[in-house]
């Protein structure tokens, strides 16, 4: 082991190729050399007894259990030698100095740094906050304000209500006396009603000076703690942001021409700005050190250690890619020049799969569509459903009313006319269209059928996956039914209740759900030849004739 380097045994890579082309780090088949680093690695993860972090792989372990992704990079010494790097992303027991590990790009748990000593004084800060807002006078007073606007508000409309009867009264006298009164006895009392309308203009001032006083009272007593509060919550808005852009600038990262580009650059380029623990992953971090020490990066791989958290999906041992969000535009600048494997994102696996025609009339067209092929365009690939259609149709728009991920196969209902694909598209809105699908679970489920119920809504920081989220997610209910057990899968039909982006593959594969991710899922699972995912069964209503339309493509898993 030399520094954070530790090299590989020569008879455990004797006669194995170093790969042509660095990681496609976003989407990967782990090398045989990060094979190698990364059962190094969690042997070590195995063994380890002073990392004082609690996991949640053991029972009796206290605390509260937190995962980790850790990561490898296989490398090249000066001299030659092959070897590895290792990394974790964030912190690790609450620190960044391991000596098993490469440091992070910026250390800002450093005691006398800039960033502990601001995040010190914050804390103070958020303290005196809580403890004025807390404090009994402040609430009593407050609590005193809120009765006395109950209070007034209900006096004042009382009020205004008793002028309202006593300007109905005088009208009703005015209109009896111009009855009985000469001109001169009526002018009399006329001038007698305006003195009692100013009179009751003049209590309604009175009553509404006095409310406004006692009020002001209130108020400026409240405002000796409320204006504290303020000052101290703009010098925290202030100091954090200041703090923010300081520690933006801290992270400098480093590519094969030794060029530096802060996080503040790099992200000034996104839409988003820099987004949290930016910079404090496991391949950035990696890279930094590899660069930094004169060693060359041949091979990365990430995985999963520890209990599943509670809204993204991860399973222990298993491999994952760089996240998108916080990651790609980061490596984008450290991994300039470098020639990469592959971008699977930009091949077309539907390019050479046909496009059946399951049913077709002048409103609409139903098609089985391939596994591999994009229900409409996308950023980097054109062939899809919709320009396949377009091209057969020559002088129809086809109108896409709903779609299936681009590795789900299926039935898919495409209108051919604006009246119907509005008549359509209302019955999904509506959920009176019935879709059953069928799919292939990873693992034995217990329970023969059931209903799932979980929130989801896109996680920002990795798109296009998903997360749980019972505080801001959309609602997702899927109903399910095994339909076999065969060598440790299971075959399921899934009827989606409502249709949310992903929402099969999560509920598959999220530990409240079924816990078993649907075969070849590479972004919930593990990947395979294909996503063992098919929209068999379509049932709604003809948008013209109202007959009843029925299709069904079925699919042996």
């Amino acid at each position: 082991m030399a520094g954070k380097v530790i090299y590989f045994d020569e008879r455990d890579i004797k006669g194995m190729a170093l790969p042509d082309r660095f990681t496609f780090p976003f989407f990967y088949e782990p090398h045989p050399l990060a094979l190698i680093a990364t059962r190094e690695l969690r042997d070590y993860l195995e063994s380890q007894t002073n990392l004082d972090h609690n996991f949640g792989l053991e029972r009796d372990a206290e605390g509260t259990a937190i995962g980790k992704m850790f990561g490898v990079l296989v490398v090249q010494s000066a001299e030659g030698k092959l070897g590895y790097l290792s990394a974790f992303s964030g912190k690790l027991a609450n620190s960044n100095d391991h000596a098993h590990f490469v440091p992070p790009v910026f250390d800002m748990l450093t005691e006398d740094g800039f960033f502990l000593k601001g995040q010190y004084i914050l804390n103070d800060i958020n303290r005196e906050v809580k403890e004025i807002e807390a404090d009994k006078t402040y609430t009593a007073l407050q609590q005193e304000l809120k009765n006395l606007t109950a209070k007034t508000e209900k006096e004042l409309a009382d009020f205004k209500n008793q002028l309202k009867a006593n300007k109905q009264d005088r009208k009703k006298q005015r209109e009896v006396q111009k009855q009985i009164l000469n001109p001169e006895a009526y002018a009399d009392f006329e001038a007698l009603m305006v003195r009692s309308s100013l009179h009751d203009k003049h209590q309604l001032n009175v009553l509404s000076a006095n409310q406004q006083e006692q009020s002001n009272e209130l108020r400026s007593r409240i405002a000796v703690f409320s204006d504290r509060v303020e000052a101290l919550k703009k010098q925290r808005r202030e100091m954090s942001a200041g703090l923010q852009r300081q520690l933006f600038e801290q992270y400098v990262f480093l590519n094969q021409y030794g060029e530096t580009k802060s996080l503040h650059d790099i992200f000034s380029e996104t839409v988003l700005g820099v987004p949290s623990a930016a910079g404090e992953c496991a391949t950035p971090k990696l890279l930094q050190y590899a660069f930094t020490h004169g060693y060359k990066p041949f091979a990365m791989a990430e995985f999963w250690w520890g209990a599943s958290p509670k809204s993204e999906i991860r399973v222990h041992g298993q491999f994952y890619p760089a996240c998108t969000g916080k990651c790609k535009p980061i490596l984008k600048h450290m991994l300039e020049g470098m020639e990469l494997d592959e971008d699977p994102l930009l091949i077309n696996p539907g390019e050479s799969k046909l496009l059946d025609i399951v049913y077709e009339d002048e409103y609409f067209v139903v098609v089985n569509k391939p596994h591999g092929l994009l229900s409409v365009p996308g950023i980097n690939i054109t062939d899809s459903v919709y320009t396949r259609l377009k091209q057969r149709f020559e002088n129809i728009e086809p109108m896409i009313i709903h779609r299936l991920d681009m590795a789900t196969s299926g039935l898919l209902v495409v209108a051919k006319t604006k009246d119907s694909h509005k008549q359509i598209q209302h019955q999904f809105l509506k959920r009176t269209v019935t879709k059953r699908y069928t799919a292939l679970l990873s693992k034995i489920i217990e329970a023969e059928e059931g209903e799932i119920s979980l929130p989801l809504r896109g996680d920002p920081d990795d798109r296009p996956r998903q997360l749980v989220c019972f505080e801001h997610g959309k609602k997702a209910v899927t109903r399910y039914k095994v339909v076999e057990y065969k060598d440790g899968q299971t075959k399921i039909h899934f009827w989606p209740l409502t249709g949310r982006t992903h929402q099969l593959r999560m509920h598959a594969a999220h530990e409240q759900g079924l816990n078993a991710p649907i075969v070849g899922d590479d972004l919930y699972g593990t990947p395979a030849d294909r996503l063992y995912l098919h929209a068999a069964y379509l049932e709604f209503t003809h948008p013209v004739s109202g007959e009843k339309m029925i299709f069904e493509v079925k699919k042996d898993f």
